[in-house]
């Protein structure tokens, strides 16, 4: 895991790299659910995530979305995804367990995934991330 969060006005606002896609989307994920909820997660309810988009910004802002959607809505925090990505395509596997206020109450509320600022590149050494969150 390989991200950092970087000090913004009002939001939230990660950098992150890896060598493959796979990895990146993993780690945007696992930044999400750390600024969310904290370190203490753990697994053992599941669910998937299918989505295409049409570029890397797109999918990766559609899949963080459907993430912070799931969470609320089901009430879930995740510990972990296991994305695979072939194009533009993804699916991702999420664990995870029902929200417990005792601890998981100490993160910060994001609101949404913001598509100013977000920049997916890559050099010989991988993919690099900025995203930010807005709170």
């Amino acid at each position: 895991m390989s991200f950092e969060e970087i000090s913004h006005t009002a939001d939230v606002r990660i950098q992150a790299q890896a060598p493959t896609r796979n990895e990146l989307f993993s780690d945007a994920f696992t930044a999400l659910m750390q600024v969310m909820y904290g370190p203490d997660r753990k697994g053992g309810q599941h669910r998937e995530i299918a989505l295409s988009a049409e570029d890397d910004e797109a999918l990766l802002r559609d899949f963080l979305s459907e993430v912070l959607f799931i969470s609320e809505v089901d009430g879930l925090v995740f510990v972990q995804a296991t994305v695979m990505i072939d194009g533009h395509t993804l699916v991702a596997h999420l664990d995870g367990e029902p929200f417990d206020r005792n601890r998981h109450s100490f993160g910060t509320e994001v609101k949404g995934i913001s598509y100013s600022g977000l920049a997916i590149t890559r050099d010989a050494n991988g993919y690099m991330l900025d995203i930010v969150f807005d709170v």
